[in-house]
C-alpha cells in the first residue's frame, strides 16, 4: 500500500522504516525540514532505527522523507504520529489539527486515517473526524475509513512485538486497520472502539505513573526512617503474586509518563468538573522529586564539612530514563538548576547524547581525574557506558540514585 506516516520522531521513524521493511511503499512527512534533510541523507536521530536500516529502505526506494505536502496525494493509509504536549495543564493538540487538515486535502474515498498520537477519550471521534470530513468533503465510515491505534515505543526488548492495540470508528475500519498492523507487528489486540483505545493508553501510563510516585515518595519516607528501601522492595518482590517491582529515582521525564495521565485529568475536569486525584497527586510527587535529590546532596556534602557554593557537582546521566537518547523532561534539567542557584560548579556526563548537541550545564567526560575532582557525584542514570567500579574507586562521595554502587564513599536515594 502507499502509506504515509506523519511525524518522523521517536514514534514515526520506526513504524515508518518498519513498514518499508515489510513491502509498504512509504512516505515520511515532518514538517521539520532540517529533520527531513537529515533522513534523506540516510541519517537517523532515533535510537531504534539504526541508521543502516534508514538507508537500506531509502536505497531500495520504498522510503522516502519529505517535508512537502503534494507528496502526500494518493495514499491508502496515512498514520498519524504527531507530538502532544501539555501547556501549563492543557493539552495542545494543534500538531494534530494541522495534520488532520493537510491529510484531509489529500484524503480520497476508501482511504484511512489511524491517530498514533496520545489524547483523551473521544479525540479520535471528536476532534480528528470532524476535520477530515470538513476538509475533504468526505463522510467517515462511508467514503473513508479511522481509528486509533496507541503507540507503544520505549522498551527495545519487545519493539514490533509488543502486541498493538487496534480501533476503528466502525467494523470495516477496524477490519483494515487491523489488517495493516498484522503486517507489522507480532500481535494485534482489536478493541470495541477508539475511546477504549484511547483510555487504554492512558490506563498503561498513569499505572506507571501513580506506581513510580509511590515508591519514590516511600523512598523519601524510608530514608527518614532509617530503613534501607532498595533491600525493602527486593524483599516484597519474592512474593508472587500481587506486587509489581518498581524502583525510586531522581524523577519522571520523557514525552509519556509526565504528560499523558494529565490529558485524563483536564478531561475528567473539563466535562466532568471532578479531579482525576491519584494522578494530581503523582505529579505532585514526583515533581518535588530533583528537590529531594538536591538536598540529599546538599546534607552529604554538609556532612563532610562543605558548603554547597563553590563544590563541584558531576552529574551522570542526563536523559530521562536508562539508555534514553532523549532529555525531554528530563528530572536532571531540575536538579542541575536547583544546585546551580545553589552556588555549586555543576558538570555533566551524557554519553548517550551527541556532543554537539546541547546540555544544560558544561559536558565532560567520566574520566578517572573527572571524578575524583568533584566533590559530590551523583548518579542520576545508570548507563552501561559508564564505568560503575572505577566510580566507585575514584569518588569521594556519591548519591547514587539507581542503587548500582557500593562501598562507604556511596549513599543511595
Amino acid at each position: 500500500m502507499q502509506v504515509v506516516v506523519a511525524g518522523q520522531g521517536y514514534v514515526g521513524l520506526p513504524l515508518a522504516v518498519r513498514a518499508a521493511e515489510v513491502g509498504h511503499r512509504v512516505v515520511g512527512y515532518d514538517v521539520d525540514p532540517h529533520r527531513v534533510q537529515q533522513l534523506a541523507a540516510g541519517q537517523s536521530y532515533v535510537g531504534d532505527v539504526d541508521s543502516s536500516r534508514l538507508g537500506a529502505v531509502l536505497a531500495s526506494g520504498a522510503y522516502t522523507a519529505t517535508a512537502d505536502a503534494a507528496a502526500l496525494a494518493g495514499f491508502d493509509i496515512a498514520v498519524i504520529t504527531v507530538p502532544t504536549p501539555l501547556r501549563d495543564g492543557v493539552p495542545d493538540l494543534t500538531y494534530i489539527e494541522s495534520c488532520a487538515r493537510t491529510l484531509g486535502e489529500h484524503l480520497r474515498p476508501s482511504a484511512t486515517v489511524v491517530l498514533e498520537s496520545t489524547s483523551y477519550p473521544g479525540t479520535t471521534e471528536e476532534l480528528l473526524l470532524p476535520i477530515l470530513e470538513e476538509v475533504s468533503g468526505l463522510k467517515g465510515g462511508e467514503d473513508f475509513l479511522a481509528g486509533f491505534s496507541p503507540e507503544r515505543i520505549g522498551n527495545k526488548r519487545w519493539s514490533f512485538d509488543t502486541p498493538k492495540l487496534v480501533s476503528g470508528i466502525d467494523a470495516k475500519s477496524l477490519d483494515v486497520i487491523k489488517g495493516f498492523y498484522d503486517g507489522i507487528f507480532q500481535t494485534t489486540v482489536p478493541v470495541s472502539g477508539t475511546k477504549v483505545a484511547e483510555l487504554a493508553k492512558l490506563l498503561e501510563n498513569t499505572f506507571r505513573f501513580v506506581n513510580i510516585s509511590m515508591i519514590n515518595e516511600m523512598a523519601m519516607l524510608a530514608a527518614a526512617l532509617g530503613v534501607n528501601i532498595w533491600e525493602a522492595i527486593d524483599a516484597a518482590a519474592t512474593k508472587p503474586f500481587g506486587f509489581t517491582r518498581f524502583t525510586p529515582g531522581p524523577g519522571i521525564g520523557g514525552h509519556c509518563l509526565p504528560v499523558d495521565p494529565m490529558f485524563l485529568s483536564w478531561k475528567a475536569q473539563q466535562d466532568l468538573g471532578v479531579p482525576f486525584r491519584f494522578a494530581e497527586l503523582a505529579a505532585d510527587v514526583n515533581g518535588r522529586m530533583p528537590d529531594y535529590v538536591v538536598r540529599r546532596v546538599v546534607e552529604g556534602l554538609g556532612k563532610r564539612g562543605m558548603p554547597v557554593r563553590g563544590s563541584r557537582v558531576l552529574l551522570l546521566g542526563l536523559t530521562y530514563k536508562f539508555n534514553a537518547t532523549d532529555l525531554r523532561n528530563s528530572p536532571s534539567a531540575r536538579v542541575a538548576e536547583l544546585l546551580i542557584d545553589l552556588g555549586a560548579e555543576v558538570r555533566g556526563a551524557e554519553p548517550n547524547i551527541p556532543n554537539d548537541a546541547k546540555l544544560d550545564v558544561p559536558r565532560v567526560d567520566v574520566t578517572p581525574d573527572e571524578v575524583a575532582a568533584a566533590d559530590a557525584v551523583v548518579l542520576l542514570m545508570d548507563h552501561p557506558r559508564f564505568d560503575l567500579p572505577m566510580i566507585e574507586k575514584c569518588a569521594t562521595y556519591v548519591l547514587d540514585c539507581r542503587n548500582r554502587l557500593s562501598g562507604p564513599n556511596v549513599e543511595t536515594l
